[in-house]
């Protein structure tokens, strides 16, 4: 049994330095939860003389990764330095030195979870990743631990705070995208290349770690379908809370008889709906299990210490689990082969916003594109715009399948009464 745990850092920006603070300022505490003295020994940086927003002893730091990855006196690698490709390399590296392994880097483990997850398995070494989906949040952990009895048939949440952020921004003030989007970035929500954040690449990255643990299921992230907010205006917003709704970016998974459909898509939610109340930073993930019902968790998606939060939970989890001599048997293989539905299986209500000529029999022909697909109208609005001799037409559907959705969307765009699709979005039901 192990008298106490030498720590090594890859990285110490935002999340790394958190890390440090949870550590050495919760130095008792922590020995308490895990029966022995965590110590931090080296911590790999670019730039050993640049100034730290956190207490540092000069000795931890190092420009060398192997002071890390191959010291043996090391037993817990904790990677906070984001990537893809390095961080892999080393993340393995460690694992092979028999080192266990924290991350947060939900790029990573969205792309090489089940490779590296294997590789720990061979090398009895724990990788945890709580802090890879919604920061301070413990879904996964919930999700491997708490739910593990149960059978999760949907998880369906809020998982990226950047675009939550701009959309409430958006509807609470009738913003405009590129203003609040700017302000996002002053504020240190998003990347001065956001793409990842607002083109849904980061929710997706995060649903395909969900629906893998959740459906036990080895699930890509090319098997998300993915639409981002980059699109959504002022006029959108403005519709949805006429008829009631609150737009999101919302992941969605869900599993029907072995089959699983998972998307990253603006969704009218209901007014009523609580994740349509879940404002600025915040993420929240809704979790459906057959035996348990609908379970909620919600808290800050990001920040360092609510990130670091989670990834000093998993340093406690792999302490434990030294102490016990238990590490590397946690990890269990998928139980089910993938299988993705086909659009007919997928169902739902969906939203246009058309603009069509502003001419007799027009909107007959609209309503009668929607009938022959037997897609019934739930809402309807139809009114004038500045453009003279078009017209503008709202509709919300009732439920329907994604084959039709689809069929009915083609025949909309080619047809000669319609002048552009303004907008599509998928509706959540109340």
């Amino acid at each position: 049994m192990v008298n106490h745990v030498s720590v090594g850092l890859l990285g110490l920006g935002t999340v790394g330095s958190g890390v440090v603070r949870m550590i050495e300022g919760n130095r008792e505490g922590l020995q308490h939860r895990v029966g022995c003295p965590v110590y931090i020994e080296k911590i790999l940086v670019q730039n050993i003389e640049k100034e730290r927003l956190v207490a540092i002893k000069k000795d931890w730091l190092t420009q060398q990764p192997e002071e890390v990855l191959e010291n043996p006196d090391i037993h817990v690698v904790i990677e906070v330095m984001g990537g893809i490709e390095l961080a892999r390399e080393y993340i393995t590296l460690a694992l092979q030195n028999k080192k266990h392994v924290i991350t947060a880097n939900k790029d990573l483990m969205a792309l090489h979870g089940a490779e590296l997850l294997q590789v720990a398995q061979q090398n009895g070494c724990d990788l945890f990743y709580e802090a890879s989906v919604a920061g301070g949040i413990p879904i996964i952990r919930s999700l491997v631990d708490g739910l593990a009895s149960d059978r999760i048939t949907k998880m369906m949440g809020i998982v990226n705070g950047t675009t939550n952020y701009i959309l409430t921004k958006m509807d609470k003030q009738q913003r405009n995208y590129e203003e609040v989007l700017k302000e996002a970035q002053s504020l240190g929500y998003a990347e001065a290349d956001p793409t990842s954040d607002v083109e849904g690449i980061d929710a997706a990255r995060k649903m395909a770690i969900l629906s893998t643990l959740g459906f036990s299921m080895h699930i890509h992230l090319d098997d998300v379908n993915v639409t981002g907010i980059s699109r959504v205006t002022q006029e959108d917003l403005e519709y949805a809370r006429q008829f009631g709704y609150t737009l999101k970016l919302i992941g969605n998974a869900k599993k029907d008889n072995g089959k699983v459909e998972i998307s990253v898509e603006p969704t009218l939610l209901p007014d009523s709906h609580p994740l349509a109340s879940v404002q600025n930073e915040y993420n929240a993930v809704y979790v459906y299990g057959e035996s348990v019902g609908e379970t909620m968790f919600f808290g800050p998606g990001a920040g360092q210490l609510p990130t670091a939060t989670s990834v000093v939970s998993d340093l406690v989890a792999v302490v434990k689990n030294m102490r016990l001599g238990v590490n590397g048997k946690s990890a269990v293989a998928p139980q089910f082969d993938k299988q993705l539905k086909q659009p007919e299986e997928i169902d739902g209500k969906f939203f246009y916003r058309l603009h069509i000529k502003d001419e007799a029999g027009a909107f007959s022909a609209i309503t009668s594109l929607f009938a022959l697909h037997e897609i019934s109208l739930e809402k309807l609005i139809q009114s004038p715009v500045d453009e003279k001799g078009v017209a503008e037409v709202v509709i919300v559907t009732h439920g329907t399948n994604k084959q039709q959705d689809n069929r009915v969307y083609n025949l909309l765009r080619d047809s000669d009464v319609v002048q552009e699709i303004k907008s599509h979005y998928r509706v959540e039901g109340a």
